[in-house]
């Protein structure tokens, strides 16, 4: 086990690659009460075609699989994995997003019982036809659910409308017709590569000994047999540099216009350094500008654009990256004409260096913040590390940011042909 001392913000990392390949990151933290464990493959909706092992042509799954897989799983045939954790006093749920699946608990005690059942549950598949089609019903009821909500569709309509052939612009779900067609062999083609030790991770955070946890870690892995596997190879089609639509207009059953103006970073993959100085210029800029105390929010706020409902995002990872800014809106033709403005303005924005040290404390603060959560810890460890980054090293890297980075990246941010407008107008 590799100790890993963070001492400028108090924190102790134990991390180990097991024989199987599974790498393990545990967080003790005597000062709190809960433990928070998550266990995450590498695996998202946006993959949908690699080359496995050891094979020269590429195998294609449908879109949605990795939703339908995080489903399933919970399901054992004869008992309920719920049911399991809540013998035990636990919360545990997943979630898919575009780049991973993750299952999770929250305990407080039984905290080795609860890991035990958490690599039990999800490196024991349960498929069967019979199982496989009994959730297309309410997988399809979920989809239909999102597709009425205003803001899940215009989330997914900003990234329909930026990128052409990369899968982040699928819904996570699928398709209805993904969803019916879904097959028992796809979703093992997908378990088989995606959720072999080499390409998961479990984080554990909390109250915990660390030495007793990973006994019962390397225990339970020791017990299990997995076949030998060498690296795979994810596919993606070449994407192009602009946005696919300039811009996106939906009728919805609405009261009020909402208005998103979608930003398109890159739709290929990306070096990790690049990665992690994209994502933190990204963030500080759309901090900076779009939080309650910016300028540009000031300006939408007095020309009376947006609402409570205003939000800014912004999505970086290895193969995709994009941001969002938008509102409801009973002007959205002006909104969206004032935001892009904003944006435009950006490249020659000027700064003095005083005040980018203020801007780099205060993201620091905001970092700090968020370490002071066990949930974000463990997420954050698993996240950097599947893209070659390192979570506690976040704040050095925001310190050792100059004011000619951030410049370069305004300069280049913003261009007229990466940039969508997508408006949901009442029927």
């Amino acid at each position: 086990m590799e100790k890993l001392d963070f001492a400028t913000i108090d924190e102790l990392v134990y991390t180990e690659q097991l024989p199987n390949g599974l790498n393990v990151i545990l967080i003790p933290k005597r000062t709190v009460s809960k433990t928070f464990g998550i266990f995450t493959t590498d695996f998202g909706a946006a993959d949908l075609e690699f080359i496995p092992f050891n094979e020269t042509e590429s195998v294609k799954i449908p879109a949605g699989t990795a939703h339908y897989l995080e489903h399933k799983l919970f399901d054992k045939g004869d008992h309920d994995v719920y049911a399991d954790f809540g013998k035990l006093g636990t919360d545990a749920n997943a979630y898919t997003n575009d780049s991973e699946t993750s299952y999770y608990f929250t305990t407080v005690g039984n905290e080795v019982e609860n890991v035990e059942l958490l690599l039990n549950f999800v490196q024991d598949p349960y498929l069967t036809d019979e199982t496989v089609n009994k959730e297309k019903g309410i997988i399809s009821q979920e989809f239909q659910m999102y597709a009425d909500m205003p803001d899940q569709r215009i989330y997914l309509a900003v990234q329909e409308a930026l990128f052409e052939k990369h899968p982040v612009r699928n819904e996570v779900l699928g398709t209805l017709d993904s969803i019916n067609n879904m097959t028992k062999e796809q979703l093992l083609t997908a378990y088989e590569t995606f959720y072999h030790p080499t390409n998961m991770t479990l984080a554990v955070a909390g109250n915990f000994d660390s030495e007793e946890m990973m006994s019962a870690i390397r225990a339970n892995q020791e017990q299990k047999q997995f076949p030998k596997i060498g690296p795979f190879t994810r596919v993606y089609a070449e994407e192009r540099n602009e946005a696919l639509a300039s811009e996106l207009i939906l009728r919805m059953n609405v009261s009020v216009p909402r208005l998103m103006v979608g930003i398109k970073d890159y739709g290929g993959e990306i070096e990790a350094e690049e990665l992690g100085l994209r994502k933190l210029l990204t963030n500080m800029t759309l901090d900076y500008f779009y939080s309650r105390s910016g300028q540009f929010y000031q300006e939408l706020v007095g020309e009376e654009l947006i609402d409570s409902s205003f939000l800014y995002t912004s999505v970086i990872d290895k193969t995709f990256g994009f941001s969002m800014i938008g509102s409801n809106s009973d002007h959205p033709e002006q909104l969206a004409a004032k935001i892009k403005k904003q944006l435009h303005s950006l490249s020659i924005f000027e700064l003095e260096d005083q005040q980018f040290e203020r801007l780099k404390k205060r993201t620091i603060g905001k970092t700090l913040r968020r370490m002071n959560s066990i949930e974000n810890n463990a997420q954050g460890m698993i996240w950097n590390r599947n893209r070659g980054l390192s979570y506690f090293e976040t704040i050095p890297a925001i310190q050792q940011l100059t004011l000619n980075d951030w410049k370069s990246f305004l300069f280049s941010w913003i261009d007229e042909e990466r940039l969508t407008v997508c408006t949901i107008m009442p029927e």
